[in-house]
């Protein structure tokens, strides 16, 4: 029989580690992002908003507990999640879960917040006889709603789901408060944009991650925020203390919250975010103030987030 001619593999181990390494540098690979929600929700606007230029697979969840719980079971997820607004204030739960965890928050983007009423293709505004959405978002758009006194509200668990609601059952007469990306992608037409009452509307989103991965994810990061939490003890001007050790280190605060301990009557646990210049300043005021206070925590060290337009 003749000698069969060997063929040239096409394979270059060589080369494919070096483009398995190039592409792990550039994040090539998908990036997997549980947020609280589904498609088109602003917790999905905020995602793509803050991993700009990266393509992401998101996991919905319907709590934000699930969030973490992705997060726990596969630490190659990372998460985003809601922790205040310009108008509603502190989600007061997500401080306390954010605590609880095993979790890091290695970034933020403050999302400017601008709500669509949509409703099924050919619909008119005169036709709509309820509006559903989330209840903040029907607070946020008061103005707007109390020129249509004859609509129904009805709130729901999530402005997208709403939409998608509206959409897969065909509801006529009904129309959402949502983001435009949301009704873009469940098939509605808009019928009124920008109907948020005050336009300084802005939620503040924090990306999570597990905490042994967080190091990775914020190699080349240049840091210049930092999150804590701690108690102090039960006696006058305990806080102001620390506070005053902060502002002598230049340390700025952006947000002070307290929440109550439970068990433990009138005492409470401060969530504390400041911004810095100098990292060695930032971890002598840390070692200053640790003496003052008591479970003192740090959530996550990163970069201040952009805000959007």
């Amino acid at each position: 029989m003749p000698q069969q001619k060997h063929k040239k593999s096409c394979r270059n181990p060589a080369g494919l580690f070096l483009i398995a390494q190039y592409n792990k540098k550039k994040n090539i690979m998908k990036r997997t992002v549980a947020i609280q929600g589904i498609a088109g929700s602003y917790h999905d606007i905020a995602a793509h908003s803050f991993y700009e230029g990266e393509e992401i697979d998101i996991i919905g969840c319907n709590t934000f507990r699930d969030v973490i719980r992705r997060i726990h079971d596969d630490p190659a997820v990372v998460g985003m999640m809601a922790i205040e607004n310009t108008i509603a204030g502190s989600l007061l739960q997500n401080h306390e879960l954010i605590r609880q965890s095993e979790c890091a928050i290695v970034g933020e983007y403050k999302l400017r917040i601008s709500h669509t009423l949509a409703a099924l293709p050919g619909a008119q505004l005169p036709d709509v006889r309820e509006i559903d959405s989330h209840p903040i978002a029907l607070m946020q758009c008061g103005d707007f709603l109390n020129a249509l006194p004859h609509v129904k509200l009805v709130e729901t668990e999530d402005t997208a789901l709403s939409a998608k609601w509206i959409a897969e059952n065909r509801l006529a007469g009904h129309a959402a408060i949502c983001g435009k990306r949301a009704a873009e992608i469940y098939g509605l037409e808009t019928l009124a944009e920008g109907i948020e009452t005050n336009k300084r509307n802005y939620t503040r989103f924090l990306a999570l991650a597990d905490r042994w991965k967080a190091e990775e994810l914020l190699e080349g990061v240049t840091k210049n925020k930092a999150s804590l939490v701690f108690a102090t003890s039960h006696t006058a001007g305990s806080l102001s203390k620390v506070l005053t050790i902060l502002s002598f280190y230049d340390m700025n605060l952006t947000k002070i919250q307290s929440l109550p301990i439970i068990g433990r009557e009138w005492e409470y646990m401060f969530y504390v975010c400041l911004t810095y210049t100098d990292y060695m300043r930032y971890k002598q005021a840390l070692d200053a103030i640790t003496p003052l206070t008591k479970d003192l925590k740090i959530l996550g060290e990163y970069a201040e987030g952009k805000q959007s337009v």
